[in-house]
């Protein structure tokens, strides 16, 4: 017996609402859903846990591939374990059906647009941090460690895994620091 799942990662309620309606008039009899970014697999518990569950024969359903992976190689990661378990890959906004040849096709030529797109949104953001920066707007964030203590207790003779517990930080950091003196 074959079953249909839903899967939506969702930013609002609104969003939420409105994705939950399409899955469910694509037939999804049970959807799971989580509020992260889809920038990559990480923390994505979710998808982790459907993918594991589903079956051959079964379908997975989504409102748009970009709601499912926004880099090519996630969602060609994602559509191969799918492939390998004989699990279908829908979309209810877009022609994509994995079942079919079209489908496939279709599906390939939207992963480059959506990671063409998360590129293109990355080097906009690194632009504008660029001109907030030469503003004098854009510091960052505050140094968390003291670089003078960090040396200081270096010099009075205490090892890097002492100054990390003195100081609360990791040993790498400490490691880091000293290798910038």
């Amino acid at each position: 017996m074959s079953t249909t799942f839903g899967y939506a990662t969702v930013s609002s309620t609104d969003q939420d609402l409105s994705l939950l309606a399409a899955l469910k008039g694509a037939g999804c009899t049970t959807i799971r859903k989580e509020k992260r970014p889809t920038t990559s697999m990480q923390g994505r518990q979710e998808l982790k846990t459907l993918l594991e569950f589903l079956r051959k024969g079964d379908t997975l359903v989504v409102t748009r591939i970009d709601r499912l992976a926004r880099s090519v190689n996630d969602l060609q990661d994602i559509v191969r374990a799918l492939k390998a378990k004989g699990v279908a890959l829908k979309a209810t906004e877009q022609p994509i059906d994995t079942s079919t040849a079209a489908g496939k096709c279709f599906l390939d030529m939207l992963s480059v647009f959506a990671e063409f797109e998360t590129n293109l949104r990355k080097e906009r953001q690194m632009e504008g941090i660029a001109k907030a920066k030469a503003a004098g707007v854009y510091k960052g964030r505050k140094p968390s460690i003291d670089v003078a203590r960090v040396r200081k207790l270096k010099a009075d003779g205490l090892g890097a895994t002492e100054i990390a517990d003195a100081l609360k930080i990791g040993r790498s950091s400490v490691y880091r620091v000293l290798e910038n003196a």
